[in-house]
């Protein structure tokens, strides 16, 4: 019977993971401390909902802290009460408001909601009589319908004079619809009721822009830009090349190589013909891990309008998926590779410094945003830390 405890060891479990994920914490920090450089005089916040978009909000929160953030938006009141452990005097504002129950989370955590409708702000109020007051902040809606306060009602609203003392915002705040597209005229729009807005709640710190509306110019930044995707790497405009440092790279090793037959098929449903002798890399990543079935190479529907399935970069060199992707696993061509460059056990970067998340977004019909808060929990994780 083999003794274990003696004659092996356990590898490091990066090293030996089905899928992983690298996180460069530095290129976080550098990509914060871009965006508040291009916000100009106003203030920067980070944007860490969705676990930091997918990325981690222990390790990224501490990082953008570090890095000099002192305003956070979160989506829930959860990930603000998590949030809170590592940015202990940041401003911490809550996305999605306040319903009863959360009073306690609120008060005991110094989190900030923000509210957007006439029901949470009715809310908020019978609280703040009941509890005294405490800082929120105001939604309006300046053309997205989505979420906020309608723009006269908060033009209004502002205006009354019979407006409880103990409603005291610290921020009144709204979004762009359309800030990745820096020509449509919509952006002005909606800049334009946005400074009808901060004159109204004149001595009230505003913000209008996120990562994309940054890179619209000053007029847009008010006092305080709130960045998301751009810090961890993604693209924040349309149709320009993306001046941001990577920060995610996904990995999935390699189970097997594979010789394929032309006139062969490959997959599920042989929708992918072979059409010469081909080697074939079957990794362990598949739609289970967020490495999406619209990346396959063939087989579904986006592949009528999109020709360009997924691919991902080994031994030097980009490889395609050929035929559809699977629950956890993925087929690359790996034909033009010498043998002799890659075997069983490498690993393909799904995304990452040699395969744009963008460019992948595109393949799957979809963008950045929702690739990285696909991730899935198999990941084995790795942190670069600045100073590594």
């Amino acid at each position: 019977m083999t003794d274990f405890d003696s004659e092996l060891s356990y590898p490091d479990d990066f090293d030996i993971a089905p899928v992983r994920l690298t996180v460069d914490l530095g290129a976080l920090g550098d990509n914060w401390r871009q965006m508040a450089r291009r916000s100009g005089t106003a203030r920067t916040a980070a944007v860490v909902k969705a676990d930091a978009y997918g990325l981690g909000l222990e390790d990224c929160g501490i990082t953008l802290y570090e890095a000099g953030a002192r305003d956070f938006f979160v989506a829930v009141v959860q990930e603000g009460m998590t949030l809170r452990t590592y940015a202990p005097d940041a401003r911490i504002y809550v996305l999605s408001g306040i319903w009863p129950g959360q009073e306690r989370m609120f008060f005991e955590h110094d989190l900030v909601p923000v509210l957007a409708s006439e029901e949470q702000l009715a809310f908020w109020m019978s609280v703040t009589s009941e509890y005294g007051d405490h800082p929120c902040a105001l939604q309006v809606d300046t053309g997205f319908n989505r979420l906020g306060l309608p723009l006269e009602d908060a033009i209004a609203f502002a205006n009354d004079v019979s407006r409880p003392a103990s409603f005291s915002p610290v921020l009144v705040l709204s979004h762009l619809h359309s800030g990745d597209t820096p020509s449509s005229p919509l952006n002005q729009k909606q800049l334009s009721a946005f400074q009808r807005v901060a004159e109204a709640f004149e001595g009230i710190e505003t913000s209008l822009s996120a990562s994309a509306g940054i890179f619209l110019g000053p007029d847009y930044h008010f006092d305080l830009t709130r960045p998301g995707i751009a810090l961890y790497g993604g693209e924040a405009v349309a149709g320009v090349p993306n001046p941001m440092k990577p920060v995610a790279k996904a990995e999935a090793r390699i189970i097997q190589i594979r010789d394929g037959k032309k006139g062969e098929t490959v997959s599920y449903g042989g929708t992918y013909q072979l059409s010469r002798d081909s080697r074939l890399a079957v990794v362990s990543a598949g739609y289970a891990d967020g490495y999406k079935r619209a990346l396959s190479g063939s087989g579904v529907p986006l592949r009528k309008t999109v020709a360009q399935g997924g691919f991902g970069f080994v031994a030097g060199r980009k490889v395609p998926v050929i035929g559809r992707i699977t629950m956890d696993l993925t087929i690359f061509d790996v034909t033009d590779i010498p043998a002799s460059n890659i075997q069983a056990g490498d690993y393909v970067e799904l995304f990452g410094p040699n395969v744009a998340l963008d460019d992948v977004a595109r393949a799957a019909g979809t963008i950045g945003y929702e690739l990285l808060t696909s991730l899935g929990l198999r990941y084995e994780r790795r942190y670069i830390y600045p100073d590594d």
